[in-house]
């Protein structure tokens, strides 16, 4: 039987398979729940800090513009917790663990010597890149989700929920803000599809998981210092992270769509390009090991 017709034959319960096992190995490694581990502190790290700043009464430096804006608020509703941590975990702590897992994706296996082990099986290269790259995004959701309900956690433990004032100055429920505090866990995982796909693509490019890993945070660090750069701001939309805090967007009333959509088109097209070279690279690369 030919390649071909074996590839035909590859059931949807096989590749089904094959991403499950993609997803456990992933989830199982130190590494990963390490990285999980350091997401959840953060929001911890916050909720006591503010929760020490405002027991004599007073808040926590409103108006100096030393942090996000959703922080002067957290004293007043615990839910603000979220909206503070996932602020202070998207520049460079989410992006980070996305880098990490996406930057060992293929490289990892390449150094091991796995990777062609999982090629003698029916997938096709296509259909492997594409399972490491849901396994990758899958933990984007994962990691986003993790700050989030540590968020949550720590709010409620350490401050009073109810109903939300909006930055546009408005009141809504506290079902309204939970609602709104998942759709912006889920703007923010979709925010990180770029940074996956980038950092697959240099997974493709060498077959030492290390360096990858390191290549790809290196670009996150670099793209994330241009940005701040004010000579550079005609450049600056094009760039990934440029729009990435515009879910807070999503906490006024009437939500403000411009940047949101900036944002996930913009995703959207560094997936499309450096999810294609990942592919022309993999798919034309010699396999060695």
């Amino acid at each position: 039987m030919s390649q071909a017709e074996v590839l035909r034959r590859v059931s949807p319960l096989w590749t089904f398979g094959l991403l499950r096992s993609e997803l456990v190995t992933t989830f199982r490694r130190w590494r990963t729940l390490a990285l999980l581990g350091v997401l959840a502190a953060v929001p911890i790290l916050v909720g006591i800090a503010v929760k020490l700043e405002t027991q004599d009464g007073s808040g926590p430096g409103r108006g100096d513009g030393g942090g996000p804006a959703f922080i002067a608020q957290i004293t007043n509703n615990g839910l603000f917790l979220v909206f503070t941590a996932l602020a202070a975990t998207l520049p460079f702590f989410l992006p980070m663990a996305i880098g990490v897992v996406a930057g060992d994706a293929i490289a990892g296996e390449a150094s091991s010597g796995t990777l062609r082990y999982l090629l003698v099986a029916p997938a096709g290269r296509t259909r492997l890149l594409l399972t490491k790259y849901a396994t990758v995004m899958t933990f984007c959701l994962v990691a986003t989700l993790v700050v989030a309900l540590s968020a949550l956690t720590v709010g409620a433990l350490l401050f009073p929920l109810g109903d939300l004032t909006t930055i546009s100055g408005t009141q809504i429920s506290f079902a309204d803000g939970l609602g709104r505090a998942l759709l912006i866990a889920l703007v923010v995982a979709a925010s990180l599809i770029g940074v996956a796909a980038l950092g697959l693509f240099v997974s493709t490019m060498t077959s030492s998981g290390i360096a990858a890993m390191a290549t790809t945070v290196g670009l996150l660090i670099t793209i994330q210092i241009l940005d701040q750069i004010p000579q550079l701001h005609a450049l600056q939309p094009y760039f990934f992270s440029h729009y990435w805090l515009s879910f807070a967007d999503l906490m006024r009333d009437p939500v403000y769509w411009d940047d949101l959509v900036k944002n996930l088109g913009l995703q959207v097209l560094y997936a499309a390009v450096f999810g294609s070279a990942a592919w022309a690279r993999f798919t034309a690369k010699d396999i060695t090991a």
